[in-house]
């Protein structure tokens, strides 16, 4: 089969011919290329209404010419996410050469579109992946038939917030080779041990934020500083947030394979960080070579490919695009439905969860009681290891903060009446604590809705006293004892649902903080029902019980801004 591809998503104007039966991929692109500052959405269309029927007359020609004049057996275009002006423009090229060769049309989701090419050139089976690019930045597994979203940006995308600081500067789009070239002239012109930039760094769960950190960089230059210097330590922060989301999904999924895809990924440093996580985790990572990073019309026709043999195709009539169309809207035809990204990474005994295991930042060591101790009583010593990703002073920093912060807010959680391990020893400048042995498995590897329901008490309680836990995940409650039935109805104060409380503990506070806003508490819950979404079999059960346990406890002003959080992921 051979498959042509048109992407116009919204600045490179590109067609490609993918031939099954080679592997071999054809691209013709001519990008957009402003005279100054960003993307202008009119000139953008204006740039793809010429340049679309030149790069697929270019491919259209070549085809011919080596295959004859049935040389394409079906069309592929940018369905969405982008700019509608500029779909528009694809989509309407695309219905008539599909019409005009009586051939088979396929709609593609650009985003799913850029993991897909990564999956094809790795050969990888089930791997997370990190789209880094100008409008998106977001973590992707396949689950229950859909890829999930594991984490997003909650504002810009990465290419954007890089963008804004160039803008600022008075750099011409694109920015990013911009910044990457003045970070690699000031990271050789750099003292050893020159301090980076103290600029905001953002992870909430496996979801980040970009806003503030473009903001404090365009301060930093207003006020005078070097701009190589802001470059250099932008990258630093940026990356190494990327970096730590996709190992944090890497620790939740138990998945142990990594693709990159997306214009920033052409970044030799963000490609450098991500392969240095991987290989220090025994995972294997993949970035498709530059020509199917930036946006190209070959990762369009590869997916089209794959969706034609499995007969996802869609009349002319029902081909309309969607500027807002999200990875995880589509339906996906071409996979083993029953395949997941979710596994038991852990091999957890049920009569005690005694294996050492290493999550996302720290190594879990179980160990014997103290001498003195009547021996009863295990403890669990955890050391967060040093990113060797990571920029040295970043690292420290992160380390030495989240140990203090751990030992200090797992201790005032339990005082507020959440069920949290004691904390016996911390050593600060090890970053490594010694804490109590808790429950017999993580709530991970027995989703019920009686563990949910008991978290959403925990995280209620949590938040009237104040305190935001940051990474609420599966990974990051542990329960003990049998499942059994359902828990007894009445309540907080009902029997059964107290001894579910009792027997469901969360641990892991390093991402935890004080906060009494609103906006903090919702975050919390969305970072616990995104990780309930990637991983369960029937993830609106769970998150019905988890949201009516909040309610119980909690105020009901956090669940409404929940629903606005929500609405706030990429193209909702």
């Amino acid at each position: 089969m051979r498959v042509l591809g048109i992407e116009g998503t919204a600045w490179c104007a590109s067609a490609a011919l993918y031939d099954t039966e080679t592997d071999s991929v054809l691209i013709e692109s001519d990008p957009y290329e402003p005279d100054s500052g960003g993307i202008h959405p009119r000139e953008a269309a204006e740039h793809m209404s010429e340049a679309i029927p030149e790069v697929v007359d270019a491919v259209l020609t070549a085809a011919e010419g080596e295959h004859g004049p049935n040389a394409v057996d079906a069309v592929a275009f940018s369905k969405g996410p982008g700019l509608g002006p500029c779909l528009r423009i694809v989509g309407t090229a695309a219905r008539a050469l599909a019409g005009t060769l009586d051939v088979p049309l396929i709609g593609v989701n650009h985003m799913v579109a850029h993991l897909e090419i990564g999956r094809h050139r790795s050969g990888f089976e089930n791997p997370v992946c990190l789209n880094a690019s100008g409008a998106n930045a977001h973590l992707l597994g396949y689950h229950d038939g859909r890829y999930r979203v594991l984490g997003e940006t909650m504002d810009a995308g990465v290419g954007n917030a890089i963008d804004k600081f160039t803008r600022h500067v008075g750099w011409d789009h694109p920015g990013g080779p911009k910044v990457e070239a003045a970070a690699a002239e000031a990271a050789a012109d750099r003292e050893p041990d020159a301090e980076l930039l103290d600029l905001p760094y953002v992870v909430k769960g496996m979801d980040f934020s970009f806003s503030g950190i473009s903001s404090a960089a365009n301060d930093a230059f207003d006020d005078g500083v070097p701009v190589g210097e802001i470059c250099f330590s932008l990258q630093e922060h940026v990356f190494a947030m990327l970096t730590e989301v996709a190992e944090r999904a890497l620790s939740l999924t138990g998945a142990d394979e990594l693709v990159l895809g997306g214009g920033v990924a052409q970044n030799d440093r963000l490609r450098e960080m991500l392969a240095a996580m991987c290989a220090a985790r025994g995972a294997d990572f993949h970035a498709p070579e530059p020509r199917f990073l930036r946006d190209n019309a070959g990762m369009i026709a590869v997916l089209g490919a794959e969706m034609a043999a499995a007969g996802d195709t869609i009349p002319i009539a029902e081909s309309a695009i969607d500027p807002n169309f999200r990875p995880d809207q589509v339906p996906v035809t071409w996979r083993d439905g029953d395949a997941s990204i979710a596994r038991d990474r852990w091999d957890e005994k049920r009569d005690g969860g005694d294996a050492d295991r290493r999550g996302a930042e720290a190594t879990v060591e179980v160990v014997a009681a103290a001498d003195g101790d009547d021996g009863s009583e295990r403890r669990v010593v955890k050391r967060r290891v040093p990113k060797g990703y990571r920029h040295p002073e970043l690292d420290r920093t992160l380390r030495r903060d989240r140990t203090v912060a751990e030992a200090r807010l797992t201790s005032e959680a339990r005082r507020a009446g959440v069920p949290t391990p004691l904390v016996y020893d911390v050593d600060v400048g090890a970053a490594t604590l010694t804490l109590q042995h808790v429950g017999d498995r993580d709530l991970a590897a027995d989703l019920d809705v009686r563990w949910t329901a008991a978290l959403g008490h925990h995280l209620a309680r949590l938040h009237r006293e104040g305190i935001v836990h940051g990474d609420p995940t599966t990974r990051n409650a542990r329960i003990e004892g049998s499942t059994g039935g359902e828990s007894s109805a009445g309540g907080p104060d009902g029997r059964g649902a107290a001894e579910d409380d009792a027997r469901t503990t969360l641990i892991d506070f390093g991402l935890a903080y004080h906060s009494g806003h609103v906006e903090d508490h919702a975050m919390d819950l969305h970072v616990f029902e995104g990780s309930v979404r990637a991983t369960a079999t029937d993830p609106k059960r769970l998150i019905e019980a988890f949201e009516a346990g909040y309610a119980e406890v909690g105020d009901s002003a956090v669940l409404d801004r929940l629903r606005e959080v929500e609405g706030r992921g990429r193209y909702r």
